[in-house]
C-alpha cells in the first residue's frame, strides 16, 4: 500500500512537516546590506528578494540583512505589497507560499480564500441573484494574514512586529504612484463608468490611494486606515483578523451591503499544509503548487511532453507548437479533473509518462485539432489581481509565494475603517454554470461553490531542486496566463537562460478554449506565419502575457529577476 505514489508523496511531505517545526534563522555571519537594482535583474553574492514593486523587495532584503531569513523576507514583503499593490492583493485575499528548507523536502501552505458557510452551488443563478465578481456577495473568506502569520510563526526567526513594520511605515508615511498603479486606477474607473457604486464601496482606497481617479505617476499615496489594521495584527496577531477588531469591520462592511461573509466564517477559516505537486525534469525535481491549485498539474503536463518530444530549448516554431499541443491537453484535463482538493483522488496519476509520451507521439508537425481532439470538459474561472514574489536566502532556505484578491480590486469593496479591499474570489467558483466568467470562459461544475470549499487557482509559486538544493524558483500573476509564463520561465532557466533573459523573452499561451493561441508581439514572425499555416487561430497581444518573478542560484550568486511588464525591481545582498 505504502508503494502507491501519493502515499509515499504524503508521506515524504508529512515527515519534512515534522521535523521543520523549529525557528529557522540565517547562520550568524556578516551580510551585506540590502540594496534595490536600479534594473529588472541583478546578481547578488548571498540573497535576493524578486516582487513586483520595488519597495516589497527592500522590505524583503531588509529582513535578511536583519538577519532573518526567507520566511521572515517573504512575509514582510506580502505585507508590503498589500499596501503598495492594493488592486492586485492584500490582507483581504488569499493565496500560496511554498517553501524549501536546504536538507528538507518543500512544503506548500494552502491560504486560499473559502466559501462563506451561507452559500452553496445556486447562491448566483437565479435572474436576480447577486454578482459573484462586484460587491459584499463576492466576498469569500480571506486568509492571507492566516496563512503568513502560520508561516512565520512555524519558519520565522524574527518578531512579528518586525516583519510588519516595513509595510505599517510605508502606508502611514507614504509611496510613489508608479505607471502600474495609475493604469489600475484607469481600469477601476472604466468598471465604475457601469457601476456608480464602487467609487462608494472602495471608501478610503477611493479617496487616499486612487486619488478620487486623477493620481498621476509621482504622486504621494498614504494608506493611514490600513496602517492601523497592520498594527493591530502586529500587536494581536490571526486573533486581531479572525476574531478582533478587524473581524468586526469585515462583517459589518459585508452586512451593511447586503453580503453573508459573517463572523464565524472568519472564525472557522484555517490554512492548510499540502502535499506538493513533484516531478523530474532531467536532473531536477519540480516541486509544485497543489489543488486548489491547478498550476503544478498544468506544468508538469506540459514539462512531461516537452521531453517526451525531445524538446530542449524553446528555440524556434516547431518547438513553440509543441509547446501549444502540450498546453491544450493539459488545459484540458485541468477544467475535466481538478477542483477543491476534498473532491479529488490521486493528482500523481495526473503526471503518468506514459501518456505524456503518447501525447508527444500524436503530436502533428504541421498540424493542430479542433478542442474536442483534447477533452469535452467546460473551463474554470481564473484569477487576474495577483502578484507574486520569490526569494533565497544566504542559506539556501527558498520561498515562492503568489497572492491574490482575484480580479483587479478585487470586489471593489473596502473594509471601512481599514484601508483594505475584500477579494471577490466567490467569481473563480462555477458561479453561473454554462455562463462565461470574467475571461469570457464557460467553467465546470466540478468547481461550483460550496461551504468551506475553495475554488480553483492557476497560482503557480514553484521551486526546482537540484541535489537537494534550490537552483531555480519562479510563479507569475495574470489569470490563466500564469501558468503559462510560469512553465516558459522555468523551461527557459533549466535549459540554460538566466532569469532576466527568460524573463524578458515573448511569451506564448493557449488555455484549451477559447481556441486561440495569443502571442507577445514581439514573438519571432516565423512562428505568426507557421501557426496561421496549419489551423492555428493566432492573435497578437500588446503587453505582457503574465507578470513573473523569478530567481536562479548559480556559482556566480543569486540572480534574481523582476517582470519590466510591471516595473519591478529585486534588491539583495
Amino acid at each position: 500500500m505504502c508503494d502507491h505514489p501519493r502515499n509515499v508523496l504524503m508521506m515524504m511531505f508529512l515527515a519534512a512537516v515534522s521535523v521543520s517545526t523549529v525557528l529557522v534563522g540565517c547562520e550568524e555571519h556578516s551580510l551585506a546590506p540590502a540594496t534595490t537594482s536600479a534594473k529588472h535583474d541583478e546578481v547578488y553574492p548571498n540573497y535576493a528578494v524578486a516582487c513586483d514593486h520595488h519597495l516589497a523587495s527592500r522590505a524583503g532584503a531588509d529582513m535578511l540583512a536583519q538577519g532573518g531569513n526567507a520566511v521572515d523576507a517573504a512575509v514582510a514583503a506580502s505585507f508590503t505589497l498589500s499596501v503598495v499593490r492594493p488592486q492586485s492583493c492584500g490582507i483581504g485575499g488569499g493565496g500560496f507560499m511554498m517553501l524549501h528548507i536546504p536538507e528538507q523536502a518543500p512544503v506548500f501552505l494552502d491560504y486560499r480564500e473559502m466559501c462563506p458557510q451561507a452559500i452553496g452551488p445556486t447562491y448566483y443563478e437565479a435572474d436576480d441573484a447577486p454578482s459573484p465578481r462586484y460587491g459584499h456577495h463576492a466576498c469569500a473568506v480571506p486568509g492571507t494574514v492566516a496563512g503568513l502569520l502560520r508561516m512565520h510563526e512555524t519558519w520565522g526567526s524574527l518578531e512579528r512586529a518586525d516583519v510588519l513594520a516595513p509595510a505599517i511605515g510605508i502606508a502611514r508615511e507614504g509611496w510613489e504612484a508608479d505607471a502600474t498603479h495609475v493604469h489600475a486606477v484607469g481600469e477601476f474607473l472604466r468598471k465604475s463608468k457601469d457601476r456608480a457604486n464602487l467609487q462608494a464601496w472602495a471608501g478610503s482606497l477611493w479617496t487616499d490611494v486612487m486619488g478620487e481617479g486623477e493620481v498621476a505617476v509621482g504622486d504621494r499615496l498614504v494608506n493611514e486606515p490600513q496602517a492601523k489594521a497592520l498594527e493591530l495584527i502586529a500587536e494581536s496577531g490571526t486573533f486581531a483578523f479572525y476574531e478582533g477588531a478587524l473581524a468586526e469591520a469585515i462583517a459589518k462592511t459585508v452586512e451593511v451591503g447586503g453580503g453573508v461573509l459573517s463572523r464565524r466564517d472568519l472564525r472557522r477559516y484555517r490554512p492548510e499544509l499540502r502535499a506538493p505537486v513533484v516531478f523530474d525534469s532531467g536532473k531536477h525535481t519540480v516541486y509544485a503548487a497543489p489543488p486548489p491549485s491547478s498550476g503544478g498539474v498544468v506544468i508538469g503536463q506540459i514539462f512531461g511532453v516537452l521531453e517526451a518530444a525531445g524538446v530542449g530549448a524553446l528555440a524556434h516554431a516547431g518547438h513553440l507548437h509543441t509547446y501549444i499541443e502540450a498546453s491544450k491537453h493539459a488545459f484540458a484535463d485541468r477544467a475535466k479533473f481538478l477542483a477543491d482538493p476534498s473532491s479529488l483522488d490521486n493528482i500523481q496519476s495526473l503526471l503518468d509518462r506514459e501518456v505524456f509520451r503518447a501525447r508527444a507521439a500524436n503530436i502533428k508537425d504541421l498540424e493542430t485539432f479542433p478542442p474536442e481532439h483534447y477533452g469535452t470538459a467546460p473551463t474554470p474561472n481564473e484569477d487576474a489581481g495577483t502578484s507574486h514574489l520569490s526569494v533565497v536566502d544566504a542559506n539556501g532556505m527558498a520561498v515562492s509565494c503568489t497572492e491574490t484578491i482575484n480580479l483587479s480590486w478585487g470586489s471593489c469593496v473596502c473594509v471601512e475603517g481599514f484601508g483594505f479591499m475584500l477579494n471577490d474570489e466567490m467569481d473563480d467558483f462555477t458561479a453561473r454554470p454554462g455562463e462565461p466568467n470574467a475571461f469570457g470562459l464557460v467553467q465546470s461544475e466540478a468547481n461550483a461553490p460550496q461551504p468551506g470549499n475553495r475554488p480553483l487557482s492557476s497560482m503557480s509559486p514553484t521551486i526546482v531542486l537540484r541535489d537537494g538544493k534550490a537552483v531555480a524558483l519562479a510563479g507569475a500573476s495574470g489569470g490563466p496566463r500564469i501558468i503559462s509564463a510560469t512553465s516558459q520561465v522555468l523551461w527557459h532557466m533549466l535549459h540554460g537562460d538566466d532569469p532576466g533573459t527568460a524573463v524578458r523573452r515573448p511569451r506564448i499561451h493557449h488555455q484549451w478554449m477559447p481556441n486561440i493561441v495569443r502571442c507577445e508581439a514581439e514573438i519571432d514572425l516565423t512562428f505568426f506565419d507557421m501557426t496561421t499555416s496549419i489551423g492555428h487561430q493566432t492573435e497578437a497581444v500588446e503587453g505582457r502575457l503574465g507578470i513573473c518573478q523569478a530567481i536562479k542560484v548559480t556559482e556566480s550568486g543569486v540572480h534574481a529577476a523582476c517582470d519590466p511588464g510591471k516595473g519591478g525591481r529585486p534588491a539583495g545582498g
